[in-house]
């Protein structure tokens, strides 16, 4: 069994709970996801089956998108609403003010991880010095907004929407707007709508899978590892070329420089390819190992 299973990820779970609860169902050890939301998260969670999950380092590069809820006038040790409020002010802020601060976050940028993140220090998680209530200096690590815009507003928290590259945290940002903007803010919702290729409606909840595979369908809703790649062009190999790819060799490829996907003479899916100068090379390979 090889493939992805793009999950709709519930709130309460950790990445790591869905893995767990998949191996249990599909009776497969093999299986990664590809990017990791924090439990009060819903959404998109692409999960890796079989020799996919060698594809899950290029997932987790992917850029993402979110719709989250920004509550102002409380900051809280976790930076969303599931942690204690340390601090609360009087909100004298609308939307054209949020609006306003918006263009200061687009852009590459500087952000501090969160001390309630999977970061590693010294091999320790920050989470870990958190809830022992210590707080550590944190290196400041660049990310990009791509987009950010404000949607509206649900039960008195204000809507936004985000398209950011990895390692991004949403409430993070959030803390920081509110910040700005000089009342606090906390993360009160987050979903995943986007991870690289791969869209909400695309998803299909846990108990989905589970029907599935009691049913003996569970392979239809296995995605091909190669639709990871579909921004890529897509390049078949001759007899020639395959018999070197499959070695790890290079071979010659008249094409542009670039990366590729590519297949064998047969249609199964070889590897992501790297084009330069008239030379392919392997990035990643991805078929079965006799």
């Amino acid at each position: 069994m090889n493939g992805v299973i793009v999950i709709n990820k519930p709130a309460g779970w950790t990445s790591h709970d869905v893995v767990g609860k998949l191996r249990g169902i599909l009776r497969e050890r093999r299986i990664g996801h590809g990017g990791t939301l924090d439990p009060m998260a819903t959404g998109v969670l692409p999960v890796f089956v079989g020799r996919a999950t060698r594809a899950v380092e290029f997932c987790e590069a992917d850029e993402k998108e979110y719709i989250a809820g920004m509550r102002l006038g409380i900051v809280t040790d976790t930076q969303d609403t599931t942690g204690t409020v340390r601090e609360a002010s009087e909100v004298n802020v609308i939307s054209a003010d949020i609006a306003a601060v918006i263009p200061h976050f687009l852009g590459e940028q500087e952000q501090i991880p969160p001390m309630y993140s999977a970061v590693k220090m010294g091999g320790r998680k920050l989470y870990d010095f958190a809830r022992s209530g210590i707080e550590v200096e944190r290196k400041p690590r660049v990310i990009t907004i791509k987009e950010l815009e404000l949607k509206g507003s649900e039960n008195g928290d204000h809507i936004l929407r985000v398209v950011c590259s990895k390692g991004t945290y949403i409430r993070t940002l959030i803390n920081d707007i509110g910040e700005r903007l000089g009342c606090g803010a906390a993360m009160s919702s987050l979903v995943r709508t986007r991870s690289g290729a791969f869209r909400l409606s695309d998803a299909v909840t846990i108990e989905a899978v589970a029907a599935a595979k009691d049913e003996g369908t569970v392979e239809s809703l296995l995605r091909p590892v190669d639709s990871l790649f579909s921004a890529y062009p897509k390049y078949v190999l001759n007899a020639a070329q395959e018999r070197l790819c499959r070695n790890g060799n290079p071979f010659s490829a008249p094409v542009g420089n670039g990366r590729y996907r590519v297949y064998g003479g047969g249609g199964g899916f070889f590897m992501l390819g790297e084009a330069s100068d008239g030379k392919m090379r392997t990035v990643k390979s991805f078929f079965e190992v006799d």
